[in-house]
């Protein structure tokens, strides 16, 4: 098992991310053959409501984290709520969620820089553009249905 801290989460629910400021947060990679992970956020417990729903089904959720440093890309997983823990401090809980890396991410760049191009953009205003939305991470039109773009 490998063990990395998680900086930030976002959610994404329809068509929308999310983002939820952490507290603290970790994740682990099982290294099983299932390829599982682990991500657990310690958050403000207003939060939880959030993930409630999803508690105790199988409902996948994407989400994508930053791992480690500030200036790593988001890595996109596909989860479910395993648990959702009140803390002995009032304000607080810990949310586990369970899943597996999503794949297409290494794609990112290659689809983001053909929507920009698709767009007419050229020259520095492309190479501004897809460094902003290279740190920024949007949703690609483009790739809507195939679960890789975030």
């Amino acid at each position: 098992m490998k063990t990395f801290k998680m900086l930030s989460l976002e959610l994404l629910k329809d068509e929308q991310l999310t983002s939820y400021p952490l507290t603290d947060g970790i994740i682990i990679n099982q290294e099983n053959s299932h390829k599982s992970w682990i991500l657990e956020m310690y958050m403000d417990r207003q939060y939880a409501s959030d993930f409630a729903p999803y508690l105790g089904t199988d409902t996948i959720l994407t989400v994508r984290a930053v791992i480690s440093y500030p200036d790593n890309e988001p890595a996109s997983f596909r989860v479910v709520v395993q648990d959702i823990v009140q803390m002995p401090e009032e304000n607080y809980v810990s949310v586990l969620l369970k899943g597996t890396l999503n794949s297409g991410r290494r794609q990112y760049a290659e689809q983001l820089l053909l929507e920009l191009v698709e767009e007419g953009l050229t020259g520095n205003a492309l190479l501004e553009k897809f460094k902003a939305d290279m740190r920024t991470r949007p949703r690609l039109k483009n790739s809507a249905n195939q679960n890789n773009s975030i």
